[in-house]
């Protein structure tokens, strides 16, 4: 792969466990939801994303508590709403800063990171999660502040993840053919559109997950991938 020029990569189940967002994230931002929108409902980007929600749900005047109760449910639902990503952004912010956790890494995957960016590649992220979320994620590390290796963040707003239009907007953003840009992620259906849009792809099989062939070339973990 000695064309590719940037790598795109995932997060959940690539870089870092699943069990984080799912047994630590997203725990804390539903316990905190409702008193985080009560005490910040002034701010123009709450307000903002609170009536994204409503518009999404299709509700056309709600209370407080009802749009606290709708974000509630979605959580429930690991519903991949942009809405309710960026508010759990907001949350999770003050989860890091406040030093209440910091976030997983697979253990290869920083130095990895590291030696990718020092070869001149360009590292990008493209997760469901919101963009201030993804920089949340990398900037509070087990291994430090990773942010730096990066040269930008996609998120849903640029589209869904298994549709191949969102790659070929993001190859377009990025500035590179999509042949020169390798996509990593865990999911199948998100390797799927990657490789239709052009891009080269990778399939993280983290064990203890039993391989089985999805399509893709398979690697349990970073230190197999030479690009």
């Amino acid at each position: 792969m000695s064309d590719i020029r940037a790598v795109l990569t995932d997060i959940e189940g690539t870089t870092s466990s699943i069990d984080f967002v799912k047994d630590v994230l997203f725990p804390y931002a539903r316990q905190h939801l409702p008193a985080y929108v009560e005490t910040h409902t002034d701010e123009p980007e709450v307000q903002y994303w609170l009536h994204e929600a409503a518009k999404e749900a299709g509700i056309v005047e709600a209370t407080r508590g009802e749009i606290i109760d709708l974000l509630i449910r979605w959580i429930d639902e690991d519903r991949k709403s942009t809405a309710l990503k960026a508010l759990q952004g907001m949350i999770w912010r003050e989860g890091y800063e406040s030093g209440v956790y910091t976030s997983h890494m697979y253990p290869e995957v920083a130095a990895r990171l590291r030696a990718w960016h020092a070869q001149g590649l360009q590292l990008y992220v493209y997760s469901s999660g919101s963009v201030p979320a993804q920089k949340l994620l990398f900037g509070f590390t087990e291994y430090g502040d990773l942010t730096p290796l990066f040269s930008g963040y996609f998120d849903t707003q640029t589209g869904p993840k298994r549709e191949t239009a969102s790659y070929r907007d993001i190859a377009g953003a990025i500035g590179l053919p999509p042949a020169q840009v390798l996509f990593l992620s865990d999911i199948r259906e998100e390797l799927d559109a990657a490789r239709e849009a052009g891009m080269r792809t990778i399939q993280l099989v983290r064990p203890p997950t039993a391989l089985v062939d999805a399509g893709h070339p398979a690697v349990a973990d970073f230190d197999a991938i030479a690009p």
